[in-house]
């Protein structure tokens, strides 16, 4: 609501996505409609399922009464100019794009994730070979929390990366290197602010081998604490 009364005066000269949790037509129809009014605005340049994690949510989606028919025909009307969804599973993630053809994948290309459990690596290459928008998060994860251990950013289910600047260039960089069109950081302050500082600086000089062994370092001194 607060967003919606500040982005009137400048819709036009940005991107608003937004997301949805509704898996039948019915629900979706009403978040559309909701969020529309809140934001103030007649259309969303991208809307996205919110994280799809199983094949029931697919099951769902596409049934008789799923959420697709109402995601396709608001895309029809211009409601929605591009359509995506968000996932932590790649097995869910590249099905969804078999099933339909969505515009853009939101998914985690994280460091450890690829180079302990090569996730991300097949999905990275459908996009590319689809032409369709690769959007990476959890980029600057960096392992699940310790035991007792004290959380710098309590509201975080991970944690992220803080105060290794050389740990985060090479992460970003590495989230590059999986060919995404942008990089989601985490939403406190210093780490969002990092990573716009020095994208720059990740773009123009990509991951260098001696980066990349740094990488596959601290991920095996992870051990089994991967974010999934």
């Amino acid at each position: 609501e607060k967003l919606g009364e500040s982005l009137q005066p400048y819709r036009k000269n940005v991107t608003l996505a937004c997301k949805t949790d509704a898996k039948n037509a019915r629900d979706l129809r009403f978040d559309l409609e909701n969020s529309l009014k809140k934001l103030h605005t007649d259309y969303f340049d991208v809307y996205q399922f919110h994280s799809l994690s199983k094949m029931e949510d697919l099951e769902q989606i596409f049934a008789d009464d799923g959420a697709i028919h109402a995601l396709d025909k608001a895309k029809q009307q211009g409601v929605i100019r591009f359509t995506g969804f968000s996932a932590h599973n790649e097995e869910v993630a590249l099905k969804a794009l078999e099933l339909y053809d969505f515009d853009m994948v939101l998914f985690p290309v994280n460091w450890a994730l690829g180079i302990g459990k090569m996730i991300g690596e097949r999905l990275a290459e459908v996009c590319w070979e689809r032409q369709k928008g690769f959007l990476g998060m959890k980029a600057l994860a960096h392992r699940l929390w310790l035991p007792g251990e004290e959380r710098v950013y309590p509201k975080s289910w991970c944690k992220t990366i803080y105060g290794n600047d050389r740990l985060a260039l090479a992460a970003i960089k590495y989230a590059l290197s999986m060919g995404v069109d942008a990089i989601i950081p985490p939403g406190n302050f210093e780490q969002f602010s990092f990573a716009a500082k020095h994208i720059d600086e990740c773009v123009l000089h990509p991951l260098m081998a001696e980066e990349l062994s740094y990488l596959q370092q601290e991920t095996n001194a992870i051990g089994d604490q991967f974010i999934f």
